[in-house]
């Protein structure tokens, strides 16, 4: 039993809650994560000020967070089994995020290809927080790759494996943590007291996730160069999961990702990912796919071991 549902169970609905991604993907502005993000927003307005910000941080977190997760919990544990599962499989859904990724990301490389880089300057400044006024063609396809293996664990794998653990409350615990560290995670004068909170509590809920999605980009991709950047440079990124993620996933797909990137109008040197040749708008489409592949993995891995427990049984 995990998530408190037999693993055949868990199976068919997670294999239904990527189908609906898949199928429907996010509904606009409607989306419930959409709405969280705009709770969150006016949340940190009033408390992200004067003293003990840390404090005020902890308790914004517990406010945005805990009661949504204990209303999921025991809603699909208190109610009829028909509406339990179908609440599970409905909140992977709206926490998933492949088919998403897809359509914020592929755009991008088309506008690169047909030369609009005004197009593909828009569409990048929504998904990323460097600056891209200014951005190459080069700039934007390297944007676009890394975001892309970053949210792959952030958005899809990460949400896979708690949904796993513990079933859609899971799924949403950690997608709501992963979206107020997008948020409030930042080292800056606003937020570095205020958001260490969910900075820290999404590190621990990402640490085994990342280091699984990292493996996967490792066995899809170009192996043994994905396992040499992930042991030599992960180290290094100043996330202790997203390196493990960027430089397999980097390595995996033999392209040379990280260094200079411009944030907030000043120009940072990040440590280097991955090696080859610089990212190109054709490798966007390359990045969608290793995670698409990564997801189709994960379902038959989970599939096999739904299959020998009926056998076992």
């Amino acid at each position: 039993m995990l998530a408190g549902l037999p693993l055949p169970m868990l199976a068919v609905l997670m294999f239904i809650g990527i189908l609906l991604d898949c199928w429907l993907g996010e509904v606009s502005r409607w989306h419930p994560l959409v709405g969280f993000g705009r709770l969150t927003s006016v949340l940190e307005r009033v408390l992200n000020r004067h003293r003990y910000r840390f404090l005020r941080g902890v308790l914004a977190w517990m406010l945005a967070v805990v009661p949504l997760v204990m209303l999921a919990f025991f809603t699909s544990s208190l109610a009829s089994p028909w509406l339990s599962t179908a609440l599970h499989a409905i909140l992977l859904y709206f926490c998933l995020g492949l088919r998403s990724l897809r359509d914020h990301m592929l755009p991008i490389g088309q506008a690169l290809v047909s030369n609009d880089i005004d197009a593909a300057r828009r569409l990048t400044s929504r998904i990323v927080s460097r600056d891209t006024l200014h951005a190459d063609a080069s700039d934007l396809s390297k944007a676009a790759v890394e975001s892309t293996l970053e949210n792959g664990n952030d958005a899809v794998f990460g949400t896979l494996f708690w949904f796993i653990v513990a079933g859609g409350p899971g799924a949403l615990l950690f997608r709501l943590a992963n979206t107020l560290d997008a948020m409030w995670g930042y080292r800056t004068s606003r937020f570095d007291l205020f958001g260490r909170t969910a900075a820290r509590i999404d590190d621990a809920l990402n640490w085994i996730p990342a280091r699984l999605t990292a493996m996967s980009y490792t066995l899809l991709g170009h192996t043994r160069c994905a396992w040499t950047c992930w042991h030599s440079q992960a180290r290094h990124w100043s996330s202790p999961n997203a390196g493990p993620v960027m430089a397999a996933g980097a390595g995996a797909l033999r392209l040379a990702l990280g260094g200079e990137a411009c944030y907030h109008g000043m120009i940072e040197q990040r440590p280097l990912l991955g090696m080859g040749q610089a990212a190109a708008p054709k490798d966007i489409a390359r990045a969608w796919l290793l995670v698409a592949r990564t997801t189709a993995l994960w379902s038959a891995v989970v599939g096999a071991a739904a299959l020998i427990s009926l056998l076992k049984g």
